[in-house]
């Protein structure tokens, strides 16, 4: 295994994570932000129907967002200093998380929102695309409540919680495509050129038939505190993480970056066509390792998932303060050689028959979403509308969702049978603010 990587502060260490800000924060502590992101606040992209004809090529396009914390805040800064983009309206479950953010942006103060049903107000505010920066376990129907308008939309991921969300995910996307909106989900691994070109290299056949993929993501806890009459206490500084019906465990949460990528590498073998990207089973334990837990995530797991030609991929996780720190990687094992890639180390291939050299992957987390955000501009502005970020995103969360179904009741279980299921999580919203 390549060397281990040197911890980095979490987004939500830099943006105070105290601050209670609920419809944002979709990060995980995976992240590595650059100083000056810090000031930034959550935002949505829109654009005027106008400008994906040309006619206002000088025009920004206007934001809205949803959800405000650590990874919101980031985006909205980012979007603020584009010159692409204008924020123009926040949403934030917390009062006091939308002001903040409007009087940063200068939005003004009847274009901010709050409480559950923010998201309607924002939406009815005439935003043209959104940002969706919440608790993942909206994401379904914040989405279809933007598609439905005729808004543009930037997803974090996972993008649900559930088997149902995701197939409700999925057909939003074939949706969104039918209504010509730009629909994008932002994982960063994908993004970055000396990945791009390992895993090209890969599906080229350099290093043969792939037979073992070995992911690992370890890095420290979230704050979980004990909970309290509602949900509320719940939905700020990524507590959430550790709460399965609000945002989908640790696995999903976050080991789904190191699976994903694996995901990406495996659905491009040179296989047989008719070969499934996503695996047909996993077979995993799983356990709640910190002390003093009070969600029901498992927070050390260790899946084997396998797929139709017999490819193996091997997960595993751990979500501990035990000063290991933030890794998260994916090592791919051929006939004739390997690929390693690191969200944070190098990305190259070795073998008999040749290897690529590849380099340093270098503050993938900003850079990943800055080039996000380009294409998500670039496909607006151009009329691009086949969103291929929807589906392989709907793949890997229900990979990860097999794989904290299958570790937690520690079993083996197949594809078709979760999917059969279709077990919904609800989060209990009893006495939350409207």
């Amino acid at each position: 295994m390549g060397k281990k990587q040197k911890s980095v502060k979490r987004s939500e260490d830099i943006f105070n994570p105290v601050r209670k800000t609920v419809f944002l924060s979709n990060g995980v502590n995976r992240r590595k932000f650059i100083a000056g992101a810090a000031a930034s606040v959550a935002s949505f992209a829109v654009i005027k129907p106008s400008l994906v004809f040309g006619t206002e090529a000088n025009s920004k396009i206007e934001a809205g967002v949803i959800g405000l914390g650590g990874r919101g805040s980031l985006i909205a800064g980012m979007l603020n200093a584009n010159k692409g983009f204008k924020v123009v309206s926040v949403a934030d479950y917390f009062p006091e998380a939308a002001q903040r953010a409007g009087e940063s942006l200068n939005i003004p103060q009847e274009r901010r929102f709050s409480g559950l049903s923010g998201y309607k107000k924002l939406i009815d505010s005439k935003v043209d695309a959104v940002f969706l920066e919440t608790p993942p376990c909206f994401f379904p129907e914040h989405c279809a409540a933007a598609i439905e308008a005729g808004c543009h939309v930037y997803m974090a991921k996972p993008v649900a919680i559930d088997v149902p969300g995701c197939l409700a995910v999925s057909e939003l996307g074939k949706k969104a495509t039918g209504k010509k909106l730009v629909f994008l989900v932002d994982f960063q691994t994908r993004t970055d050129p000396f990945i791009i070109e390992s895993v090209k290299r890969c599906h080229e056949g350099l290093i043969g038939k792939l037979v073992l993929l070995s992911s690992l993501y370890s890095d420290e806890a979230f704050p979980d505190p004990p909970k309290t009459e509602t949900i509320e206490s719940r939905l700020h500084s990524l507590i959430w993480v550790n709460d399965n019906e609000i945002g989908g465990g640790m696995l999903v949460n976050a080991g789904i970056h190191a699976i994903d990528l694996a995901l990406w590498i495996a659905a491009g073998r040179p296989v047989n066509r008719m070969v499934q990207g996503k695996p047909k089973s996993a077979m995993g334990c799983a356990r709640t390792g910190k002390p003093d837990p009070h969600g029901d995530t498992c927070d050390v797991y260790s899946v084997t998932y396998q797929f139709d030609d017999g490819l193996i991929l091997n997960h595993r996780g751990e979500h501990i303060n035990n000063t290991h720190g933030f890794v998260c990687n994916c090592f791919v094992f051929g006939q004739y050689g390997y690929m390693e890639a690191d969200y944070e180390g190098k990305a190259y291939v070795r073998g008999n028959k040749g290897g690529y050299r590849g380099g340093e992957v270098k503050n993938l987390y900003v850079d990943g979403i800055s080039r996000n955000l380009d294409t998500f501009h670039k496909s607006i502005v151009e009329g691009i509308y086949d969103n291929p970020t929807v589906g392989s995103s709907v793949d890997s969360t229900l990979t990860t969702i097999l794989g904290r179904e299958a570790g937690r009741r520690n079993t083996l279980l197949t594809m078709d049978e979760v999917i059969k299921e279709n077990k919904k999580l609800e989060p209990n919203l009893k006495g939350l603010k409207e």
